[in-house]
C-alpha cells in the first residue's frame, strides 16, 4: 500500500501542504500538533522508500554540499550557548529536509509540478476566500490569523501565511508552476489560465515589494532560458558566458542604483527595517566570526543573543530578514561558505539542466531557485518549512541528474 503511486502521490501533495501551512497549523492546533504531523509524514515516507527501494537509484542521490552543510550545522550544538535548542531547531530542519528528499526521490520533476501545483491552487483560493470573508464580509481583522481585512483597501493581504511577503513568494512559485503546468498540458488548457490569474491577483493583493522584484528577476530569466533552449548546441557555451557577465553587469548596476530601486518597488519602510536588523546581526557577528552562536533556525526572543534585536519598531524579528547574514549569524564564516557553495552548485546544476533538456518542465527547478535565492536577499524563509522543502527537492533532484559521483562509477 505504501509503496503504490496513489500513495505517493497523496503523501508528497501532503507534504507540501503542510510546508506550505505551517504558520496555520501552528496557530489551529499548535507546535505539538505540527510536530506530530510532521513525525507522521516522516515514518510514512520511509515506510514508502523502503516498500520502493528498488526503483530507486540510491547511488549519488544526496549532494555532498547538502551533506557537510548539514553536518556544519549538527557539529555548532558543541559550541552553541543555547545547545539545545539547537538540537530542537536542527531536528526541525531535518524533518523538512528528509521529506524534501522524499518528493524528489520518488517523483519525477513533471510530477513535483503537478503536486506543487495543485497545492498552491487550493492554499491559493483558500487565501483569497479568507481574505474576501475578513477584508468585505465581516469587514473585520482576524488577529489570531494576523489576517488585516484590508481586501477593500486593495490590500496589503496576508491569506493564511500570516505575511504578505510569504504568501508573495507563493504567489510567484505558483506563476511558474502553473506556466510550467499549461506549457507542458498536464493539466486543462483554462484551469491553467484561470490558475495564473488567480496567482497575478494575490500576487498583486498583497503588495510586496520583494515578491515584485522577484517576479522582475524570473521574467529575466526565463527570457535568458528560453533564448539559450532555441540556440544550437555549439553556441550554448558562449551564450552561457555572455549571459553570466550580463547578470553581473546587471547586478552591479543594481546595487549602485539599489535606492532608486527601492522606491520604485515602493519598499522604503520595509528596508528601513531590515537594515536595522542587519546592523545589530553584523555586531553579534563580529563577537563570533567563524563558528558563529549556534543553529537555532527560526529566532527565539527568550534566547541569548536573539533578545538583542527588540525594540527596531512595531514588530520583533523573528530572522535576520537574509538567509545569507541568517547562516552567517548562526553558523559563522565557515557555515556561510558551506551554504554559498550549496546554493551555487544547486542552481548551476538546475541552470544547466534547464539549458540542455528538451522538455520545459526542467525549467521549473531552476526558476523556482531563482526566486528563493533573490528573496532570501531580504527574507530567511528558504531557510525553513516550505522555503528549505522546495530547496532540497529542487537541489537533490539537479544533483541527482547531474552527479559526479554517478558520472565517475559510469
Amino acid at each position: 500500500m505504501v509503496g503504490s503511486p496513489r500513495f505517493v502521490t497523496a503523501l508528497t501533495a501532503s507534504i507540501i501542504g503542510t510546508a506550505v501551512l505551517c504558520f496555520l497549523l501552528r496557530t489551529v492546533i499548535g507546535w505539538p500538533g505540527l510536530l506530530a504531523i510532521l513525525s507522521l509524514q516522516i515514518g510514512l515516507a520511509l515506510a514508502s522508500m523502503i516498500a520502493r527501494r528498488g526503483t530507486i537509484e540510491w547511488q549519488g542521490i544526496l549532494p555532498v554540499s547538502l551533506i557537510v552543510f548539514l553536518g556544519w550545522a549538527a557539529l555548532s550544538a558543541v559550541w552553541s550557548n543555547y545547545t539545545w535548542v539547537t538540537v530542537g531547531g536542527l531536528a526541525y530542519l531535518l524533518c523538512f529536509t528528509v521529506l524534501g528528499i522524499y518528493v524528489a526521490l520518488l517523483r519525477d520533476t513533471i510530477q513535483i509540478v503537478r503536486s506543487f501545483g495543485d497545492v498552491l491552487r487550493v492554499v491559493l483560493t483558500a487565501s483569497l476566500a479568507i481574505e474576501i470573508f475578513a477584508g468585505v464580509l465581516i469587514d473585520s481583522p482576524i488577529p489570531f490569523l494576523e489576517i488585516l481585512g484590508k481586501l477593500d483597501e486593495l490590500g496589503p493581504i496576508q491569506g493564511f501565511t500570516g505575511a504578505r511577503n510569504q504568501l508573495g513568494i507563493l504567489a510567484v512559485v505558483a506563476l511558474i508552476t502553473f506556466g510550467i503546468e499549461m506549457r507542458t498540458k498536464s493539466v486543462a488548457r483554462g484551469l491553467s489560465i484561470g490558475s495564473l490569474v488567480l496567482a497575478g491577483i494575490l500576487l498583486a493583493l498583497t503588495q510586496s515589494p520583494l515578491a515584485s522584484g522577484s517576479l522582475v528577476v524570473v521574467a529575466a530569466a526565463a527570457a535568458a532560458l528560453y533564448g539559450l533552449r532555441r540556440a544550437q548546441p555549439d553556441r550554448r557555451r558562449m551564450l552561457q558566458l555572455g549571459i553570466l557577465v550580463f547578470a553581473v553587469i546587471l547586478a552591479t548596476l543594481a546595487w549602485i542604483a539599489r535606492l532608486t530601486i527601492v522606491q520604485v518597488f515602493n519598499g522604503t519602510g520595509e528596508l528601513t527595517y531590515r537594515l536595522r536588523v542587519w546592523r545589530r546581526a553584523w555586531d553579534l557577528i563580529a563577537l563570533n566570526p567563524l563558528e558563529g552562536w549556534g543553529w537555532i533556525g527560526t529566532w527565539r526572543t527568550d534566547i541569548a543573543p536573539f533578545g538583542f534585536f527588540g525594540g527596531l519598531g512595531s514588530r520583533t524579528p523573528t530572522s535576520a530578514s537574509n538567509a545569507f547574514i541568517d547562516v552567517w549569524l548562526q553558523l559563522g564564516l565557515v557555515g556561510l561558505v558551506l551554504f554559498v557553495g550549496l546554493v551555487g552548485l544547486a542552481f548551476v546544476r538546475s541552470w544547466l539542466l534547464a539549458s540542455r533538456q528538451r522538455s520545459v518542465v526542467f525549467a521549473w527547478p531552476a526558476l523556482v531557485l531563482v526566486v528563493l535565492v533573490t528573496t532570501s536577499l531580504a527574507e530567511s524563509s528558504m531557510l525553513a518549512e516550505f522555503g528549505w522543502l522546495t530547496f532540497v527537492a529542487c537541489t537533490v533532484k539537479a544533483a541527482h541528474h547531474l552527479s559526479w559521483r554517478k558520472a565517475l562509477a559510469g
